[in-house]
């Protein structure tokens, strides 16, 4: 029986024990008697009793890349996508979240190695699809899941993007442009700027060049410093505290396990933390169907974790789908059984209420409290993103305008009172058929 231990920071929580069912985790005595112990996830509270393979391997697999990414890692590891502990031994020093595992996490900045230069970035930013985080690189241990091409970095008190080693934390996420998402870089910027300029919780973000790439930088949120110190905070996403593998993150797939709704997202958010997080989490949701994010997923909400409980992480992963031909204009999940936000009128948002427990009246008026405030502060979110380093892009101006019109699509939603037959408020929505526009391969942004 191979053994792995999970740490926080230089403090053990825990070892990982891998049975012929699969792993099983097990907290250590001394973190269930130390002040301000947390939890690794809301599905498995702080118990001597044995977290099983069913509970525990769907949230560590949520710790790992996705797709061609994890496909990658295990050519360079020389170890086969499914295992997921082995990937992780080898990466895991550098997770979302505060965990090390395998060994000790440090939280000095002595461990962050430089880039030399603009030319040097480039270069990684070049050979990052085929070899993830740098996998393979001396010293380098870190894991973020999803599908976009990324990589954890920091940044040192001269300016420089750094990258971490020896299991030193990493507060910045790097996102390089992609061929498959042209303007990428400025989309998820301006769709970020709006939100925070909305006054939604959303990180700092910022863009960057490097030769002839450029890159979105995003802080993250799970890092704080304190003296002199990067200190990990702990959260996880909705499809861990769901107990949901990461191929099941959207509500509709083909796996033959039920991908999580938003209704489920919004009891788990009630029932475990405060009513502030529940009214955040519909803001989330309101100005996904904004910013035309199809891609809303579950691993694209998250929850923070700390001795004192939980309560919901920033918005972050917003891009805006309909800005591209080919990304599906279909919601990673339904609201009042619509997959398309720009078939949303006042008798769905009524419905959707009804659904996850919230007053109607109240969720209308949000609606349109921020669909509003979009039309007054998409430009002015635009001209922050254009003030970047990597500046503006001919993107920007589908983006800005497919925003603003869903804002206006949404504002004359509200204002059709008349409820179709079979689709009044107490009753059962009917279900969009969500045909996709001509040409469009209903691909997904990440």
């Amino acid at each position: 029986m191979a053994e792995l231990t999970v740490y926080y920071e230089s403090r053990v929580v825990g070892t990982i024990e891998v049975h012929a069912e699969g792993p099983s985790f097990t907290y250590a005595p001394q973190w269930l008697s130390m002040r301000g112990a947390f939890p690794l996830s809301l599905l498995m509270p702080l118990s001597p009793r044995r977290v099983s393979p069913r509970l525990f391997l769907p949230w560590a697999a949520n710790l790992l890349p996705e797709s061609t990414q994890l496909r990658a890692i295990g050519l360079q590891l020389g170890a086969a996508p499914e295992d997921v502990i082995g990937i992780l031994a080898e990466l895991g020093r550098d997770t979302a979240g505060a965990l090390s595992i395998g060994k000790p996490g440090s939280t000095s900045t002595a461990d962050w190695r430089p880039v030399p230069n603009a030319k040097a970035l480039e270069k990684i930013l070049e050979e990052l699809p085929s070899k993830p985080f740098l996998v393979g690189e001396d010293g380098v241990s870190m894991s973020l899941a999803g599908v976009q091409t990324k990589l954890g970095v920091a940044i040192d008190d001269k300016g420089r993007i750094c990258v971490p080693i020896n299991g030193a934390p990493s507060t910045w996420i790097l996102k390089p442009d992609s061929e498959r998402l042209f303007g990428g870089v400025q989309n998820e910027a301006l769709c970020l700027a709006l939100a925070k300029r909305l006054g939604l919780n959303a990180p700092e973000v910022t863009t960057g060049k490097a030769g002839k790439r450029t890159y979105l930088m995003v802080r993250r949120y799970d890092r704080v410093e304190q003296a002199g110190r990067w200190r990990r905070l702990h959260q996880e996403d909705f499809c861990q505290a769901l107990g949901k593998p990461p191929s099941a993150k959207y509500e509709s797939n083909q796996t033959g396990i039920p991908g999580p709704t938003l209704a489920e997202m919004f009891a788990v958010t009630r029932n475990a933390m405060q009513a502030p997080d529940v009214v955040n989490l519909l803001d989330y949701v309101i100005f996904n169907v904004i910013a035309c994010n199809t891609d809303a997923h579950a691993k694209n909400y998250s929850l923070m974790i700390s001795g004192k409980g939980f309560r919901l992480a920033p918005i972050y992963d917003v891009m805006c789908g309909l800005a591209w031909e080919h990304v599906t204009r279909n919601m990673a999940q339904k609201i009042a059984g619509k997959n398309r936000g720009e078939h949303l009128k006042r008798r769905h948002w009524l419905r959707f209420a009804a659904d996850v427990g919230l007053n109607g009246s109240r969720l209308v008026a949000r609606v349109e409290a921020l669909a509003k405030a979009t039309l007054t502060e998409t430009r002015n979110a635009t001209a922050d993103v254009a003030a970047m380093p990597a500046g503006a892009h001919p993107l920007m101006q589908q983006v800005t305008e497919a925003i603003e019109g869903r804002a206006r699509a949404l504002l004359s939603g509200l204002a059709d009172t008349e409820a179709a037959e079979g689709e009044l408020p107490n009753a059962p929505s009917k279900r969009s058929k969500g045909r996709k526009p001509p040409g469009a391969k209903a691909a997904r942004t990440g």
